[in-house]
């Protein structure tokens, strides 16, 4: 799967400190298709449940600090699964006008497009255009987060023509 550049960046603390040389190991992986996180025997990654709970836990502990920091009261964490994450990605793609099977292919869906008598004749690995769509997701995060990080006084002036 290509990495967006924020995506690397934050990959870089599994890494050596060196920037040349964790960017060696980077390609390295990526290039041999060897796993970036690794389970805890080398084999893939397997500890969801485990992981989603302390990711609640430090969404909690985050809100928490903006209730105290804001003095007000926000709405209840809404529950949630990991696969969501795949479908707000998958939509968000779409709202971006990524073609349905460039989002299929990042999803890693043999479906659609790709399934049945048309995955035996199509054989495009929609390398370059997964780069883009996730580089474009990336970005849209990035200014959606920095939107939200501004202060709650401060409006945003657009020119009216």
């Amino acid at each position: 799967m290509p990495l967006s550049p924020s995506a690397r960046d934050l990959l870089r603390v599994f890494l050596p400190d060196d920037a040349k040389e964790a960017e060696r190991v980077l390609n390295d992986r990526c290039a041999s298709g060897a796993l970036v996180l690794p389970g805890m025997v080398g084999t893939p990654f397997a500890g969801w449940s485990k992981a989603k709970r302390a990711l609640d836990k430090a969404i909690t502990d985050a809100r928490a600090k903006a209730i105290i920091a804001a003095g007000t009261n926000p709405p209840a964490l809404v529950p949630w699964s990991v696969h969501d994450l795949r479908r707000t990605v998958a939509t968000g793609l779409q709202r971006l006008g990524v073609r349905l099977e460039v989002t299929e292919a990042v999803l890693n869906h043999i479906s659609g497009s790709r399934g049945g008598i048309a995955g035996v004749y199509q054989r495009h690995d929609w390398a370059t255009e997964k780069r883009s769509a996730l580089d474009a997701w990336a970005a849209h995060i990035i200014a959606a987060t920095a939107q939200r990080s501004a202060p709650p006084n401060v409006l945003k002036l657009t020119r009216v023509r």
